[in-house]
């Protein structure tokens, strides 16, 4: 599909007025599925509008396909009917759990890596995949804490799971930094092993570096290691995949925005943007009850040194 970008509110005023592709500046847009379920009012006029000319993805964020709770067949049958009438390209979600028993716990928690683990998430995309008669597409997610009793490295799962249930899958490149930096594990090692051949689409964003972590917060540019790891990713499949740039707080202008996806038409010819991880500040955004968590701890520990 070639460079995107995700179909943002404050953004709807400039598209309406540049709504052909050679007038935006992007190749396509993601849209945030639970964002158009029930909303029939402008957005989802717009995202229609925007549906004549550009490839859409929809991407969720409450699927919740490792959850022991059964799956929302409400939320399924909307799912399905959105896909049906907007006929997107890809259908995505992440491999995690947000609750149990009913809870929400607003945040996208990681899976334990076990075989019983894969065994149930199969099964469920399995179910999906049928209820919605398209692949669905599993993003890896970013984590902050692994358990115990995980046997399986986190690209060995998602190969395994690929294998199992045909699945496809979305490689966020900023999560498998962030997740490498705050457990330990090499970036390297989990490019060598995600199976490139079924990745579809892969996302890029800037994080916050929070001292002990990196925290997921898609609201600063793009630093420089994820730049590498995307050119390093892309040499490594031998082809073009689908690439879209998250920026989901502080979001720039439009303009603005096609400037930093843009960055990656250059990393791809070698250039690659010097830049570090941007620190948080005392009103940054943090994107989950975790990530938050862990980054106010830390910025009060900053403010008490000095």
């Amino acid at each position: 599909m070639g460079f995107g970008v995700g179909l943002r509110s404050c953004h709807f005023a400039w598209l309406e007025q540049h709504l052909l592709p050679e007038q935006s500046g992007v190749d396509w847009f993601e849209a945030i599925s639970e964002n158009y379920l029930d909303h029939h009012g402008y957005a989802r006029h717009l995202l229609f509008k925007l549906r004549e000319h550009y490839p859409i993805a929809l991407h969720g964020v409450s699927m919740s396909i490792g959850s022991s709770d059964p799956l929302d067949k409400e939320y399924l049958s909307k799912l399905r009917l959105l896909c049906q009438e907007l006929e997107p390209k890809l259908v995505s979600d992440h491999l995690c759990w947000t609750g149990i028993q009913g809870i929400n716990s607003h945040d996208l928690l990681p899976m334990p890596l076990t075989e019983e683990s894969l065994m149930h998430v199969c099964a469920r995309v399995q179910q999906v995949q049928e209820f919605l008669q398209r692949p669905l597409v599993i993003e890896n997610p970013s984590t902050y804490f692994a358990f115990q009793e995980n046997q399986f490295h986190e690209w060995d799962f998602l190969a395994q799971l690929v294998k199992r249930s045909g699945c496809r899958l979305l490689l966020d490149v900023n999560n498998v930094y962030v997740s490498a930096k705050n457990l330990g594990f090499s970036a390297c090692d989990y490019l060598a092993g995600i199976p490139l051949d079924a990745v579809v689409q892969c996302h890029l964003a800037g994080p916050t570096d929070c001292g002990t972590h990196l925290i997921d917060t898609h609201d600063k540019p793009v630093p420089t290691a994820v730049w590498q790891l995307y050119q390093q990713m892309i040499e490594q499949a031998g082809r073009p995949i689908s690439t879209l740039l998250e920026w989901d707080a502080n979001i720039p202008d439009f303009p603005e925005l096609v400037g930093e996806l843009n960055l990656a038409k250059a990393v791809l010819q070698g250039q690659i943007p010097q830049r570090e991880p941007l620190n948080q500040s005392e009103h940054a955004p943090l994107s989950t009850p975790i990530a938050d968590a862990l980054g106010r701890k830390q910025f009060v520990s900053a403010q008490e040194v000095e």
